[in-house]
């Protein structure tokens, strides 16, 4: 690393015409309105747009420029598909965004060992798509599965409606091709279940960009289910679709997902099909697929439809051909664009909570919506204690994202109270890194520090990130903001640490 250096010095101009010499024609934007696509990720909230963007396709083009940042100390941001939700993937002080949108690769099948090494690049869909001829599939599947990637995936360590039963991200990836931050390309992890030595694959997965950046990933695929089917189960109350979670959850039946929506998510998806895919008075509906063998199925159908309707269900609907599967599906996979469609900006929310706290931890945030006059959708993995709610607002009125914000925050405190954590996949990145220390105390991420130096001395990788520091969290006015808002009185010019 040049002495002296820091990404303030950085001399741009400089550095593209460098970059320009590593990477093939195209592969550099720096055009000031095709940077424009990069300035923000799924979270529209806030937007930074970067002074250079690069395109790599191959691990050695990611390693030249990684050395290039490494030797100019220059940060850099990894980029997949850009369709997070916490603001990781966005150059929130000056860096390079190195996009690896068109490493889209699959590398090599291996059925008989149920592996596929792919690019980061490849979206999370194509995946199946690859294998489901031959009766194999990847189980993880956010929601935006047909859009983000698979790198992406590994940075958040993303889940999806199948990680009640199969599990997160980390539960699927063996081994990850990754080019560090000083540009050394190295393995982690390999080729079995189990490898004697440090876990440092797990450590990468969900670390965020911040220990450097996948170039090739091995997934491990699974053997697709003899027989699945998809219950719907339309309740008058929400506390009452959460009784039904509860029962078969308790009851031993393990379902390959459990999605519930609200009513407010129910009428969004009703108005964008244009027809009632789902009860439209309802005021939940919770969607339970099973999956396994036919007899196993069977009985778990009759089992679950008896347990809803147990907790109050008014009807429980069985799908059991692909078709009718699908169609049940679709609303919950189209609830967020569902939404953006009756209001353009919303902020989304990740939090979990133990089952069993479910009830009051939605009846307190339908009380935070009414005293703040936001109306907040519900559409959440309900098997998981994983909560998706929307803040809905409509942009330019004085003030708006300071009020969602600050509800965001009260959000993610509810859930931490009920035992539960400030995210469930979508990654710390910039939006939570000021609630971080809600869950850890000053040793706890002093550790987690540690790994982060040692890979990262520099801490060029995706900086400012992940961990709350005076610089990048300005956490002592929103703090003071959180505690007001809780009735809790301060001095004037109290700075809360």
């Amino acid at each position: 690393m040049a002495t002296g250096q820091s990404p303030s010095a950085t001399n741009w101009p400089a550095l593209e015409r460098q970059l320009r010499r590593l990477l093939p024609p195209r592969a550099v934007v720096a055009a000031r309105q095709e940077l424009l696509a990069y300035d923000c990720d799924g979270l529209t909230l806030d937007r930074h747009q970067p002074p250079l963007v690069v395109l790599p396709e191959t691990t050695e083009q990611v390693a030249a420029v990684v050395r290039l940042c490494h030797s100019e100390g220059v940060s850099f941001v990894a980029r997949g598909s850009g369709t997070g939700l916490s603001g990781g993937a966005v150059a929130e002080q000056e860096a390079l965004v190195i996009a690896t949108s068109r490493m889209r690769a699959i590398l090599s099948i291996d059925l008989p060992n149920r592996r596929v090494v792919v690019q980061p690049g490849v979206i999370n869909s194509w995946v199946t798509r690859a294998v489901a001829g031959d009766g194999f599939y990847y189980a993880p599947d956010p929601s935006s599965q047909v859009a983000c990637s698979i790198g992406g995936n590994v940075a958040e360590n993303s889940g999806g409606v199948h990680c009640l039963k199969y599990g997160v991200t980390s539960n699927h990836v063996l081994a990850l091709e990754v080019v560090l931050p000083d540009g050394t390309i190295t393995q982690l992890g390999g080729q079995l279940d189990e490898m004697p030595e440090l876990d440092l694959r797990g450590a990468f997965i969900g670390s965020e960009g911040t220990l450097g950046i996948a170039t090739a990933v091995t997934l491990r695929l699974l053997q697709a289910p003899q027989s699945v089917a998809v219950l719907l189960a339309d309740f008058t109350s929400m506390e009452a679709a959460g009784e039904a979670v509860r029962l078969v959850t308790a009851a031993g039946v393990l379902p390959a997902g459990m999605e519930m929506m609200d009513r407010l998510t129910i009428e969004a998806v009703d108005d964008y099909f244009g027809r009632d895919e789902y009860p439209r008075d309802a005021a939940a509906v919770l969607l339970i697929e099973l999956d396994g063998q036919e007899r196993e199925v069977a009985a778990a159908v009759t089992l679950a439809t008896e347990l809803c309707h147990q907790a109050g269900a008014r009807a429980v609907r069985q799908a059991l051909d692909p078709e009718e599967r699908a169609l049940l599906w679709k609303g919950r996979k189209s609830a967020i664009s569902a939404l953006g469609r009756s209001y353009p900006s919303y902020y989304l929310q990740d939090g979990v909570v133990p089952r069993s706290a479910l009830p009051k931890v939605l009846a307190a945030i339908e009380e935070l919506s009414a005293r703040e006059g936001l109306p907040v959708a519900n559409v959440f993995h309900a098997g998981d204690g994983n909560l998706h709610p929307l803040i809905l607002y409509r942009d330019g009125e004085p003030g708006i994202r300071e009020r969602v914000k600050l509800l965001g925050a009260e959000i993610l405190r509810l859930c931490v109270e009920a035992g539960g954590s400030i995210t469930g996949e979508h990654g710390v990145g910039s939006d939570k890194r000021c609630y971080l220390d809600w869950m850890y105390g000053p040793d706890d991420l002093a550790t987690q520090k540690l790994l982060r130096q040692a890979l990262d001395p520099y801490g060029l990788a995706n900086p400012g990130k992940l961990f709350p520091t005076p610089r990048t969290c300005a956490e002592s006015a929103r703090r003071v903001q959180v505690l007001k808002a809780e009735g809790v009185v301060l001095p004037e010019e109290a700075v809360v640490v």
